[in-house]
């Protein structure tokens, strides 16, 4: 920067001398992800969803699901939370071309299934970097917050009254 004052007539100068002030820096380079496979060719990852925590390796195969040592048409009964399951491999295009093996612990049946889908999500990242955007366009790497509100004292439930009985 120069010594000299300079003269602001217009708004248009204001800006010129802000750009000035801050120097011209390059914006950060995007974070480059690196593919993590391990000795059997499978990657890890963890999906959470309320109370549910999933374990969960994916490997190139076949399509077969895994749920804790059975068939994931047996665990997962509801049409619904299989197609939730699956949802990460057809935004991808991968449908039928990954093996998963997970096991889930806590929670219920919806909350497991949103776990599940939450860790195959984040081992394709893992397995294909490339797959990144798509799947976080696609809000499957964002762990889901919404959980169950505590019961609080005086109250029938979380948030509703006992009923009022004026007599």
């Amino acid at each position: 920067m120069s010594n000299e004052t300079s003269r602001v007539t217009d708004l248009k100068d204001l800006r010129d001398l802000g750009t000035v002030a801050r120097g011209t820096q390059q914006p950060a380079a995007a974070p480059r992800y690196e593919r993590k496979v391990d000795a059997q060719g499978r990657s890890y990852a963890t999906g959470k969803r309320k109370d549910a925590i999933a374990r969960v390796w994916i490997k190139p195969g076949s399509g077969k699901i895994t749920v804790n040592g059975r068939d994931s048409t047996v665990y997962f009964a509801r049409p619904v939370l299989r197609m939730m399951i699956n949802q990460p491999f057809g935004v991808v295009n991968r449908t039928g071309q990954f093996d998963v093996v997970c096991t889930v612990l806590g929670g219920g049946l919806s909350g497991q299934a949103g776990a599940v889908r939450h860790g195959i999500s984040r081992a394709l990242t893992l397995f294909e970097p490339d797959l990144r955007p798509a799947l976080k366009q696609g809000g499957f790497l964002t762990r889901d917050p919404r959980t169950v509100e505590r019961k609080k004292y005086g109250r029938r439930k979380a948030r509703r009254s006992f009923q009022f009985s004026k007599r």
